[in-house]
């Protein structure tokens, strides 16, 4: 009975730290601290918590936890319960590096070892779910080696990469 005793008491830590991860990162945005967040700030935290769902996913996930009449707030007692089953389910996880790289190596087709600024720009609003110019901006400013003014793409994966702990 012990060994039951104890992985209940794992399960019910692991859960505590999850909770805990969720509730911090919701706070962040809880502005009014009255346990309500912008709508449109979701996205951001669910991807601070090292989720990358597809806007398709986004939006599927906001109409689960979104008010019957729309306020344009999202209250953490509808987006704990939901969050929490994402991140025990391991769902949205990160794309790994080999997987990153090879993406890169498939835009760059003349094997330059980089991309420009143009071609990134290209690729990531007239191809697949294009990104906002807002996203856009936030990726070059991250991504452009302001020494050479192009993507080195290698060194921006491994950035990009998540270690699975």
């Amino acid at each position: 009975m012990a060994a039951m005793d104890e992985a209940k008491e794992n399960a019910d830590s692991l859960l505590q730290d999850i909770q805990k991860k969720i509730t911090e990162a919701f706070d962040i945005f809880d502005h009014e601290t009255n346990k309500t967040v912008d709508v449109r700030e979701v996205g951001t935290i669910i991807r601070s918590l090292n989720c990358c769902p597809s806007e398709a996913e986004l939006h599927d996930m906001l109409a689960e936890i979104e008010e019957e009449e729309p306020t344009g707030y999202i209250r953490f007692e509808k987006f704990l319960p939901m969050m929490t089953t994402v991140l025990i389910e391991r769902r949205y996880k990160p794309s790994p590096e080999d997987i990153l790289l090879k993406a890169f190596q498939v835009l760059d087709a003349e094997n330059k070892g980089f991309l420009t600024q143009e071609e990134l720009k290209k690729y990531m609003t007239e191809e697949g779910e294009p990104f906002a110019q807002e996203e856009l901006e936030e990726m070059m400013s991250a991504a452009v080696d302001p020494e050479k003014n192009c993507i080195m793409y290698k060194d921006f994966v491994s950035e990009m990469a998540v270690d699975e702990t």
